[in-house]
């Protein structure tokens, strides 16, 4: 329970003994005696609350004597920022003086503890802040400025980091689907014509004096060489230009033109000059070209829908990793398979991952959901593994692992790039801090990552970095808290 910093205990320090105080040693002497005659002195005991954090900041608080420790919430735990005994500290309503956009009162943005009893000087929150905007106009004016100046910066270039992110997402989205997309109409383009050659070649073959038995022959083969596509052996280049050869030249020796322009259909359906040898012996001389064009058209024809079919489906993984990775059709805060994230996160960067990165995926599949807001997870990802590529400057090694660490899911994305120095490795979670050159980087990234795991969370993000490993580890916890942090905050 926080001391009670509302109501004037009478207890008042003479002024002199104020200017020792070192936020009061300058001041006028009528300032002085202002202060003397607007505070007043409260006693907390060992392990009390001076304030809360996000309570009303009804008072400014100055340590006399005693030892405080200032701490933040972070989700579930009190993490100490500072301690201090040194008399003077100062805490509360720091910043009354700015007048809140809605006209109300600030919350206090930390914890004041008492870590020995503790005796400190209050001033309510009001009084003071006008006094201070009294005596000290233009440097009001000047705080003011940075302070709103700074909230806006930070929200506008925030704005702008997730916005470039978006854009960049996009763009290699539309890349990737304009691919698929491009082969899918190309082969239903194809795929009319070649529908149109089958049509007229069997009505070709049905004109012409070829019997029953072989047409049902012709067609049973027809079928079997379709059916036996999706068994085809994978050869390597080598073979295939081999087996194309060889089935070229058996056209030719048969009489049948432009025959290096049926083989790579043929092969391609995991044929050979066996098969043609047993569609020669099931039709006659004078039919055996309409007939071996026919089936060439047909499984042509077959190649094309699986074609159509790939790319097709290849859309649809697409899409639904763009679904997965903005979560627009989930609860915004859900039990999470961190896989799915972590893989969707992976396709939609998966422009920026080039012919040289090797991409390792070590899950723990054993791993149980995580509750969570799953799109901002997402946006962690985004900005580790974009910043792990960067640093390998498009060559080397890029891991995600998954594993269990205790009561926590972790997740690790690994680079083999040239490391973080030791003296930066401190200052990488703080706004606007980059290591990459001017105009490529605002510096937000990661303190938005860690605002994401740390605040909204309750979890953890550290970096450990020699030259050649990288490793930046999120622990999430496995257990909701009782009163998740709202997805605005």
């Amino acid at each position: 329970m926080s001391a009670d910093l509302r109501t004037d205990t009478g207890r008042r320090l003479p002024a002199e003994e104020l200017r020792s105080l070192v936020l009061f040693e300058s001041l006028h002497a009528d300032q002085l005696e202002w202060i003397a005659g607007h505070h007043f002195v409260v006693d907390v005991a060992a392990g009390g609350d001076v304030y809360t954090e996000g309570e009303p900041a009804v008072a400014f608080v100055v340590l006399l004597s005693g030892s405080i420790a200032l701490t933040r919430r972070v989700q579930r735990d009190e993490v100490e920022i500072t301690r201090s005994d040194y008399r003077g500290a100062y805490g509360g309503a720091t910043q009354a003086y700015v007048v809140s956009s809605d006209g109300g009162t600030r919350p206090y943005n930390n914890s004041m503890r008492a870590v020995t009893d503790t005796t400190v000087l209050v001033i309510p929150a009001e009084e003071f802040a006008e006094a201070v905007r009294t005596w000290f106009p233009m440097a009001i004016h000047l705080l003011e400025g940075l302070f709103v100046g700074l909230q806006a910066s930070n929200t506008l270039v925030g704005q702008r980091e997730r916005l470039i992110a978006l854009g960049s997402l996009s763009a290699g989205l539309t890349h990737e689907l304009n691919n698929p997309a491009a082969a899918a109409a190309r082969a239903a383009s194809l795929l009319r014509e070649r529908l149109g050659i089958v049509r007229h070649k069997l009505a070709m073959l049905a004109s012409g004096d070829l019997d029953g038995e072989q047409l049902a022959k012709l067609a049973a083969a027809q079928e079997e060489a379709v059916n036996g596509i999706g068994a085809a052996e994978e050869l390597s280049v080598l073979e295939t230009s081999q087996r194309e050869d060889e089935v070229a030249d058996w056209l030719e020796d048969h009489g049948i033109e432009g025959g290096y322009d049926i083989a790579p259909t043929i092969v391609a359906a995991g044929l050979d000059v066996g098969w043609l040898d047993r569609i020669q012996t099931q039709t006659s001389a004078e039919f055996l070209e309409g007939a071996v064009r026919w089936l060439a058209s047909a499984l042509e024809t077959e190649l094309l829908l699986d074609e159509l079919a790939d790319a097709t489906t290849r859309i649809s993984t697409l899409v639904g990793a763009a679904k997965q990775y903005s979560q627009l059709d989930r609860a915004p805060y859900q039990d999470v398979d961190l896989h799915e994230g972590l893989k969707a996160t992976l396709v939609m960067l998966s422009r920026r991952i080039g012919p040289d990165v090797q991409l390792v995926k070590d899950f723990d599949r054993t791993l149980p959901k995580v509750p969570a807001y799953a799109a901002e997870l997402n946006q962690v990802w985004t900005n580790l593994i974009d910043n792990a590529l960067a640093a390998m400057g498009g060559r080397g090694t890029l891991t995600v692992r998954t594993a269990r660490d205790g009561e926590c899911a972790l997740v690790e994305i690994g680079d083999t790039g040239p490391g973080i120095p030791a003296d930066l490795r401190e200052r990488i979670f703080e706004p606007f801090f980059t290591t990459k050159p001017v105009g490529e980087g605002t510096g937000l990234g990661l303190d938005i990552s860690w605002r994401i795991v740390v605040t909204k969370h309750g979890g953890d993000i550290r970096v450990l970095s020699e030259p050649g490993d990288t490793r930046f580890q999120v622990r999430l916890p496995l257990v909701a808290p009782v009163t998740p942090v709202p997805a605005g905050d």
